[in-house]
């Protein structure tokens, strides 16, 4: 493969998760649309059309935690997280309120995991799977480091097993595309590398084979990893990954973020529609007055690719 494939897929997963994100956004807390009645342009929502969410302002917050850090730092994370918290998000998770809440309190993110993990066990949402693309981007050469960040990243606001290796997986699988695999490939090869729970490795697995009502497409990570699985696929489009994804409504920005992100990699920013690249935007760093579209996230990703060099 040449450089500028690489390029063009590393440029894809940044674009691509966003636009998941901003194509989700309307169709979030909402019922999955009817077949009939899918919905195949970006619409506006409780943001104007074409605006990402938190999913992307998280990734973002990462994003520059690896350029000023690598390889990544906890502490360094848990602090812009804690950041982009104060400066009042249009959304954020219960799990990352309540594990952010605890980090300001503690003023230690591994206390406040560790007291998650004692008083919330099962608490495994995507939270962290739906911004992780970052560091696939910056180690996507660099196996041993693709899997630690990838992992602490998680381990940070959602410490279950099943979102730690959830975030792994979704960044090997991307890896894997950047590498030239095939979409089948790099997915059966994530399957082999990534050590998972039992659960959520059956949950992945069968992921391709269910029919589209079966999907619940929640904010527990199984759900969100099954929604890429299955959107990435049976799909043969980044258009039609993120549609399909998308409209399955429930946590349909975070299913349809993640399934943006892999199918960027997979396809490549110009595979991605024009008008929806030129729809793209968002505030960043919030409540700044600073609005980034599709060229800001290019220069992003570049830097991120810098960091391996």
């Amino acid at each position: 493969m040449n450089d500028l494939s690489v390029v063009d897929r590393l440029h894809g997963i940044a674009v691509g998760a966003a636009l998941g994100d901003a194509f989700g956004m309307p169709l979030e807390f909402k019922p999955a649309v009817q077949i009939q009645k899918i919905i195949r342009t970006l619409t506006p929502g409780r943001l104007p059309v074409g605006t990402f969410t938190d999913d992307t302002e998280m990734a973002l917050a990462l994003a520059e935690s690896l350029q000023a850090v690598h390889p990544l730092n906890g502490t360094d994370l848990a602090q812009r997280f804690l950041d982009w918290y104060r400066r009042g998000p249009d959304d954020i998770g219960n799990q990352t309120r309540s594990i952010l809440d605890s980090i300001h309190r503690l003023k230690d993110w591994e206390k406040a995991a560790a007291e998650s993990l004692r008083f919330r066990p099962d608490s495994a949402g995507n939270g962290s799977v739906m911004r992780c693309w970052p560091a696939a981007i910056a180690w996507w050469n660099c196996p041993p480091q693709l899997i630690a960040d990838s992992a602490l990243q998680s381990r940070v606001t959602h410490p279950h097993a099943e979102c730690v290796s959830g975030s792994v997986f979704v960044n090997v699988w991307i890896a894997g595309l950047i590498q030239g695999k095939t979409k089948q490939q790099a997915f059966e090869q994530a399957l082999s590398d990534v050590e998972m729970p039992p659960g959520l490795r059956l949950a992945v697995e069968q992921a391709p084979s269910l029919r589209r009502e079966a999907l619940a497409n929640s904010g527990w990570v199984r759900h969100t990893l099954q929604t890429a699985a299955w959107a990435v696929l049976t799909t043969s489009s980044f258009a039609e990954a993120v549609i399909q994804a998308a409209n399955l409504g429930n946590d349909a920005d975070t299913g349809a973020a993640v399934t943006g992100a892999v199918a960027g990699a997979a396809y490549g920013l110009g595979a991605i529609p024009a008008d929806w690249r030129a729809q793209l935007h968002g505030e960043w760093p919030v409540r700044s007055g600073k609005t980034w579209f599709e060229a800001d996230l290019i220069a992003l990703t570049d830097r991120l690719a810098q960091i391996q060099s």
